[in-house]
């Protein structure tokens, strides 16, 4: 079974191996927000709110396993009436990106309460054309913490 994609809950996962994802520089070069340094217990407070927003909206984000191993995680996150779509991968495992957003997309297209699915991307991020490959249009920049992020948003229905 060659890259076979698993979406699990990060409850699955062990908070080390999270630090270790976060932790690599090359991870926050694409992540403005991300400006402090992850130990056991930051991990354990981040898996903590991803699952609240599972108990509050029924959906959250995963952690991605490709043949058994965590390679990153992601997901959909309920901001006020949107769906944003997130995607935070190793960097080991980038190219293996556009088939894990091919089959969250999947998801959200069958899913009926994910009418269109937003996403926020730093504006260091220069290459969008898998991006538009999917169908997604950029419509407008947002501030967000403090950064500014470019949107974009995919619809489902």
């Amino acid at each position: 079974m060659k890259n076979e994609i698993a979406f699990v809950r990060l409850t699955e996962i062990e908070p080390s191996e999270i630090v270790a994802h976060m932790s690599d520089p090359r991870v926050a070069e694409h992540m403005p927000l991300l400006t402090f340094a992850w130990d056991s217990k930051v991990a354990v407070g981040f898996v903590s709110k991803k699952e609240e927003y599972w108990a509050r909206d029924g959906l959250g984000h995963w952690a991605f396993v490709v043949d058994g191993r965590y390679v990153g995680w992601g997901g959909f996150q309920k901001e006020g009436d949107e769906w944003d779509f997130g995607l935070v991968l190793r960097p080991d495992s980038f190219g293996i990106g556009r088939r894990i957003a091919k089959k969250a997309i999947e998801f959200a297209i069958a899913d009926d309460r994910i009418p269109f699915v937003t996403l926020l991307l730093p504006p260091s991020r220069k290459n969008l054309g898998a991006l538009r490959r999917l169908g997604a249009r950029q419509i407008g920049e947002i501030e967000y913490g403090g950064e500014t992020f470019l949107k974009f948003r995919l619809e489902t229905e």
